[in-house]
Parts: structure tokens; C-alpha cells; sequence
């Protein structure tokens, strides 16, 4: 897709792909470390399964968030749309895992409309990927 701005982001975790992916599509845990509101993660995780979470910006804005998964193959990728108010359109976002035993390697890409809405994007990814390697490098918590 040549039209729209990209960024793509990858790390090296510290933990394996089963363990990254379940960061991602348990409630709970994406709770913890992806700045939701805590109970308000609900996730359908298959192909054309909804989701909904309530983000909480460093401000203290409550900004809801509602969309789909596209795609899903379990611990290696899940192609996430989120609805974008106004647009017919969900903003897409691929989250791909690259798992070799203890350490998994996460790829996020994204393509948005203007440079404005990728650089909010990729900072926001950005944000979420330190989030993840924080709580993956804790450890599972009871």
C-alpha cells in the first residue's frame, strides 16, 4: 500500500512468543501494561471478534477505544483494527511475534493518514512497546 505514512517498530523480548501473545489477548494483563483503565478490557480474540478498552493518557484523559481483530494466529500475529470516529475505515495495525524459545522478537506496523496521525502513532507504540518490556522483565504477577 503506497498511499498513507508508516512506521514500523520492533524489539527483542526477554520472554517467549506464548507469553508475549497472551500480554496481548488476556484483559487483564494487556490492562496492566497498555495504560487501560482497569476493567475495562474486553476482548474477543478470533477474526472479526470486537474489542473495547478505555485508555488513560498521562494527562488523566479517559479516551475509549473500541475495534476488531482482523486476523489472528495464535502466538504469531494479530491484525488489529481499531475504529477511527468519522471514518468508514479502521486504522489497522499488525502486531507480529517471531518466537525462538525464551525470547521473542515483536514487530509493530501500522500506516496511517497523514505524518501527523503516524508520528502520534509510532509514539504511542513506542510507549506501549516500553510498557510491554517492563511487564514481560517483572514476570507473571498472581
Amino acid at each position: 500500500m503506497s498511499d498513507g505514512y508508516s512506521y514500523t517498530l520492533s524489539r527483542n523480548l526477554d520472554a517467549p512468543a506464548a507469553a508475549v501473545y497472551r500480554a496481548w489477548t488476556t484483559p487483564d494483563a494487556y490492562a496492566r501494561w497498555a495504560y487501560a483503565a482497569p476493567g475495562s478490557v474486553r476482548m474477543d480474540v478470533r477474526p472479526g471478534g470486537a474489542w473495547q478498552a478505555t485508555m488513560i493518557t498521562p494527562d488523566g484523559t479517559e479516551v475509549p477505544l473500541t475495534g476488531s481483530y482482523l486476523e489472528v494466529e495464535e502466538n504469531r500475529l494479530l491484525v488489529v483494527g481499531m475504529d477511527v470516529p468519522g471514518r468508514a475505515e479502521p486504522s489497522v495495525m499488525v502486531v507480529e511475534l517471531d518466537g525462538d524459545g525464551p525470547k521473542t522478537r515483536i514487530e509493530l506496523r501500522q500506516t496511517c493518514d497523514t505524518v501527523e496521525e503516524r508520528d502520534m502513532a509510532e509514539q504511542g507504540s513506542t510507549m506501549l512497546l516500553d510498557s510491554l518490556t517492563r511487564f514481560l522483565a517483572e514476570g507473571p504477577t498472581a
